[in-house]
């Protein structure tokens, strides 16, 4: 599946590291992606309510079903983090500008998931649409 058409088919975005602090840049892509009409829900365990959505410390404590897990952690968490969303049944991996995890992206390929790395989901959007 291309990029263009996972954002285009999948709406809710779990964010892994989202932060509170506009400055950050998990802050403002998640901004944009929530006015662009995506589902955001804040995964942070620092956090208790992130761009008007509540919070959650983990994946595991996300009431809700998600689509895609957009990662802004470093690389060493997200061998965790795919567990996690394979466990949830989670379609898509997706790790932010700078975060490479090879091992981690095998793994994910393995449970099904699609996996994008080392992109920006904002620049992307920006760009199909």
């Amino acid at each position: 599946m291309s990029v263009k058409e996972i954002l285009d088919k999948y709406r809710t975005i779990a964010v892994v590291g989202l932060s509170s602090h506009q400055w950050r840049a998990s802050y403002s892509v998640s901004r944009y992606m929530q006015n662009a009409g995506y589902r955001i829900i804040p995964v942070n365990p620092l956090e208790t309510e992130v761009l008007g959505e509540k919070a959650y410390p983990t994946l595991d404590d996300v009431p809700e079903p998600f689509e895609i897990v957009d990662v802004f952690r470093r690389p060493e968490y997200v061998a965790d983090i795919v567990e996690a969303a394979i466990r949830r049944g989670a379609r898509v991996i997706w790790m932010q500008l700078g975060v490479v995890n090879e091992a981690a992206a095998a793994r994910a390929r393995a449970a099904d998931l699609e996996v994008v790395m080392n992109r920006c989901i904002l620049q992307d959007h920006m760009h199909y649409f």
